[in-house]
């Protein structure tokens, strides 16, 4: 089955982040065929041909770190400090989920990141693989899984409380059934919580089994000032190098947050060819900034991701990426700091490479996987459309895309969503949340005074 797209503004994010202006895609399967200047004697009689008249085609976008398991607890950690917030909301709320919970969690997530151009994302961790594996095949998209990983640390809820071995065990056996399943879209990885939260014979024994699979680990690093109080105290040095005396450091680690770096833990990031997932929004909460402007000086790929819906309440790249935008600048007094066009190879291209997969998706080139999006700028958010790659990260709202591929297959087409029933999932995702906080006794306060008539 062939999809030809013509007359595009296309953004191909290719090596040199060629535009082609009046172009098109030739999507043939799950792959790109042709971009640019299509040949027309490619296009099959019986392709389908949609004339884009003008709307732009990217590929993609990556979102490197979302937490699916949190987004049926969104508005759990509102207003409160961080202990309120781990100890007596996040906790107990993901702590009494169940696997189905979980399942229901990953469909809401992927409604959302579809709906903001995502075709492909990194999970931190929920307790439940099967759940997300199932969520994340029906829905169409591609996902990196991992559980929940952590073997030590205070007020754990009882059911969290594992040896690293019966970890270890768990990560290999959901790895060796769910890896590389739904053709391929979905994968696992193994993760590491925290440093507060992992040992470092669990850190050593991740990394042998991370490099034994040929897949990646996803951690937390350098996440909050008290985790670098907790790492300076315990063994006098951050948790950056203390991975590194550890052998953990690697390209295959993707380091989420690194808002407390010091020179010296960027320039063993840059050495060991870490990769970086930022996350503004649940930064800007309560973690603090993150040294984004220094990082690409020093020719570093930092990537984009969402968090969770705990922490930030909007899985939306779109708004991650003008959050990006924004932040930088304003802490460093300079407008001239992390400009539109890095911002739009973190969240694609950059994004892949964070999740170790820039040869199979991240840029629309030819042989790669058909992932892209098209947007549609009409409307009074994007236009007039003057900077036409500023307006993508500084005017686009996820309104204005208008369909997602992934893997040659439509996800979302002129804004109606293919792989899922939306309003089933909705309806069920807010039952089963209000279930959760009276399992997990959490009563959110009333702001306002409230009159029931």
């Amino acid at each position: 089955m062939q999809t030809y797209l013509k007359n595009g503004y296309i953004v191909s994010m290719d090596q040199q982040d060629t535009v082609f202006d009046g172009g098109g895609v030739l999507v043939e399967d799950d792959r790109i065929t042709a971009v640019g200047k299509v040949d027309p004697r490619l296009v099959k009689p019986d392709a389908e041909v949609i004339d884009l008249q003008g709307k732009y085609v990217l590929p993609g976008f990556v979102n490197t770190h979302v937490h699916t398991s949190q987004q049926i607890s969104r508005g759990v950690g509102d207003d409160v400090d961080f202990i309120c917030w781990l100890h007596d909301r996040m906790w107990p709320f993901e702590s009494s989920m169940t696997e189905e919970d979980s399942y229901v969690s990953t469909l809401m997530t992927s409604l959302e990141l579809i709906r903001s151009g995502v075709t492909s994302f990194a999970e931190p961790g929920g307790q439940f693989v099967s759940g997300m594996a199932r969520g994340t095949a029906e829905s169409g998209l591609r996902g990196k899984l991992a559980k929940s990983v952590m073997d030590c640390g205070e007020g754990l809820p009882e059911i969290w409380q594992r040896t690293m071995e019966q970890e270890l065990e768990q990560q290999v056996a959901d790895l060796e059934k769910f890896h590389n399943t739904a053709d391929g879209r979905v994968q696992v990885w193994f993760g590491l919580r925290t440093i507060f939260n992992n040992t470092d014979e669990l850190c050593v024994r991740t990394k042998e089994l991370a490099d034994k699979y040929g897949v990646g680990i996803h951690m937390h690093v350098a996440e909050a000032k008290e985790e670098k109080e907790y790492t300076y105290a315990r063994w006098g040095e951050g948790t950056v190098k203390h991975l590194e005396r550890l052998g953990v450091l690697d390209k295959n680690l993707l380091a989420v947050h690194t808002v407390w770096l010091t020179d010296e833990e960027l320039e063993l990031f840059k050495k060991r060819e870490v990769k970086i997932s930022h996350n503004p929004a649940s930064a800007m909460r309560v973690l603090g900034f993150a040294r984004i402007p220094k990082m690409l000086a020093m020719g570093l790929r930092p990537s984009i991701g969402t968090d969770g819906a705990s922490s930030s309440n909007h899985m939306d790249m779109v708004d991650e990426m003008w959050l990006t935008s924004l932040i930088h600048k304003g802490w460093r007094l300079d407008p001239t700091v992390v400009p539109s066009q890095d911002i739009l190879r973190m969240a694609t291209k950059w994004g892949a490479r964070a999740l170790l997969d820039e040869d199979l998706y991240g840029s629309l080139e030819c042989g790669k996987k058909a992932d892209l999006i098209v947007i549609d700028p009409h409307g009074p958010s994007m236009m007039p459309v003057n900077d036409k790659i500023a307006a993508l990260v500084t005017a686009m709202h996820s309104a204005n895309i208008q369909s997602t591929m992934c893997d040659g297959k439509w996800l979302m087409r002129d804004r109606k969503i293919l792989t899922l029933d939306e309003e089933a999932i909705l309806k069920e995702a807010c039952d089963r949340a209000k279930a959760i906080y009276k399992r997990a006794g959490i009563e959110l306060p009333d702001r306002f005074p409230v009159v029931k008539v």
